[in-house]
């Protein structure tokens, strides 16, 4: 659990430049489903078409994600999905995975049809590239569905310069679970010198014993050490779930990669969407003798405030929630990072943070679905 304080330093260096940089507001737009495609029997790809009026609202960098918004059996459900094509104007498409505890991607797979029309949030994310030169080696370690942004974020980094190259590990159970597996021989077709492409079975023998079973820690460092540089490497990222990701972060700590080469995302396992039907949000009334902390923040330029009871211990997300509905927010676990805001006054407590950057939490911001008030008075700016 990390304490935030109220005043963060000034920012200085890359991180100054990243805080000049605005983050657009993130809002629901509808848009229409143009086509669903079968990927594997338990993935599909689902593209919406983008009128010319939210062209602007949808631009997006590779890498990032949208959440998508629908009412399942009378209850409000949200779920985040990241955007696996290179941007162009007039679409956007996104790669779900069934999960047979999931109740909005078991919907979709059951009932999204293209002529429907569902909720998008505009784009978000950091999980871009941040290279500076248009040189240099990427290297993508991916499982399951995480393989969804790499699909953008290869495209755009391949097409970045001639002189890139990237390296993408890709575990599945068997060749049958390989989502975009003809897009990714497509790829490998049109850049054959500069993208390596390897594909890791746990329940499938292939012809190379390196690549035949799950990727735990061993084989993790027997493939830095036979077929990745890792001093050669200039950008991580890493896509998948929880245990993968941090084993990935550990190994490549210790064998001397800088953090801040190392980008990560994860997919979360088990019903993902339940924490994000309202946020944690629930009715709640203050009663007159007990003790309350004051929660104020500023939204679209716009302030308000909430009474939270000590003893209910809400997360700010979930007090704001009960006073402005229009709360940003996505996955609300502490994952995607659409709920952000900075902490103006007061301190709170974060349990659990998979999306911000240090330099973000050093000046200051914290995901709202995650931080509880450690004071009488806590103000906080989504705006900021």
């Amino acid at each position: 659990m990390t304490t935030m304080d109220a005043t963060p330093p000034s920012p200085t260096g890359v991180a100054a430049e990243r805080a000049d940089t605005p983050r657009a507001r993130a809002r629901f737009h509808t848009l229409r489903v143009a086509d669903v495609r079968p990927l594997t029997p338990t993935a599909m790809e689902v593209t919406f078409a983008v009128p010319d009026d939210l062209a602007d609202a949808f631009d997006y960098a590779p890498g990032q994600y949208v959440a998508l918004r629908a009412r399942v059996d009378g209850e409000e459900l949200r779920r985040s999905y990241s955007l696996c094509r290179p941007p162009a104007r007039g679409s956007l498409s996104v790669g779900i995975k069934r999960d047979p505890e999931g109740r909005f991607s078991s919907w979709a797979h059951e009932g999204l049809r293209p002529g429907d029309e569902i909720d998008v949030m505009s784009p978000q994310g950091t999980f871009v590239s941040r290279a500076s030169t248009a040189t240099g080696h990427v290297v993508a370690i991916a499982a399951g569905s995480g393989i969804t942004p790499i699909m953008a974020l290869a495209a755009g980094v391949l097409e970045r310069s001639a002189e890139t190259r990237m390296t993408i590990v890709y575990a599945n159970r068997s060749s049958t679970d390989v989502m975009f597996v003809d897009e990714l021989a497509d790829l490998k077709d049109r850049y054959p010198a500069r993208l390596t492409l390897h594909h890791v079975l746990s329940r499938e023998q292939r012809t190379a014993p390196v690549f035949s079973g799950r990727i735990d820690e061993e084989r993790l460092r027997l493939i830095l050490s036979r077929l990745i540089d890792a001093a050669s490497v200039d950008e991580w990222f890493l896509c998948g779930p929880y245990a993968l990701v941090e084993l990935c972060r550990a190994v490549l700590d210790e064998v001397g990669v800088p953090r801040e080469r190392v980008r990560f995302e994860l997919f979360t396992a088990g019903d993902g969407d339940a924490p994000a039907q309202t946020g944690g949000a629930r009715p709640l009334r203050v009663r007159a003798d007990e003790a309350v902390r004051r929660i104020a923040f500023t939204l679209d330029g716009q302030s308000a405030a909430v009474e939270s009871p000590v003893a209910a211990n809400e997360t700010i997300l979930a007090a704001a929630l009960r006073v402005r509905p229009d709360v940003p927010f996505a996955c609300a676990g502490g994952v995607c990072g659409t709920c952000r805001a900075r902490v103006i006054e007061g301190a709170v407590s974060m349990t659990e943070n998979y999306a911000l950057e240090p330099d973000e939490i050093e000046r200051g911001y914290v995901l709202t679905c995650q931080s509880h008030p450690r004071t009488d008075v806590v103000r906080v700016d989504y705006d900021g």
